[in-house]
């Protein structure tokens, strides 16, 4: 499910413009390829649309897309060309760009050796240490480590649908 401007609907006059001032956010591989993935399910089309609905928001100043180069090389490796350019063209939304220091990969270090795969671990390092109020993720494995606060997490999971239904808070 590509991203287009006929599906993209703004959201002025929601309960959304209420949004607490500097929110940051983290948005995982997962959740941005979300868009990519085929609709054939009723939860992958709206966590797709509760997806572009976070990024419109990202666009317009509302939310503060914190990212990261492990993020980006993550993204780099869609084996499929097309999935790849969209989800690497989405990342220039971020407004910041992170990359792992010392500090950063001995808690991801910590998280892997709680159960956390490699590359969660340091998406949730870096997401510590960018202070993020939300992590949005679509991957139920993922997000349930986070809940059972295995390694004692500073963050926060949500899925984006969840989020968005919720009014962002």
């Amino acid at each position: 499910m590509l991203p287009t401007s006929a599906r993209v609907r703004s959201h002025a006059g929601s309960d959304r413009i209420g949004l607490p001032n500097n929110m940051r956010i983290c948005l995982d591989s997962c959740a941005l390829n979300r868009l990519t993935d085929s609709p054939r399910h009723l939860r992958i089309h709206q966590e797709a649309e509760a997806v572009e609905h976070i990024l419109e928001l990202i666009r317009a100043g509302s939310l503060e897309w914190i990212a990261s180069s492990v993020l980006r090389w993550e993204l780099g490796r869609n084996p499929d060309p097309i999935n790849r350019g969209v989800a690497l063209r989405l990342l220039q939304s971020a407004q910041h760009m992170q990359a792992p220091g010392p500090m950063t990969m001995r808690r991801a270090r910590y998280f892997k050796s709680c159960g956390f795969g490699a590359l969660d671990a340091l998406h949730l390092a870096l997401a510590e240490e960018a202070k993020v109020d939300r992590f949005l993720t679509v991957d139920d494995r993922f997000f349930r480590l986070i809940q059972r606060r295995l390694g004692n997490p500073a963050v926060i999971a949500v899925n984006p649908l969840t989020w968005w239904q919720g009014g962002c808070r």
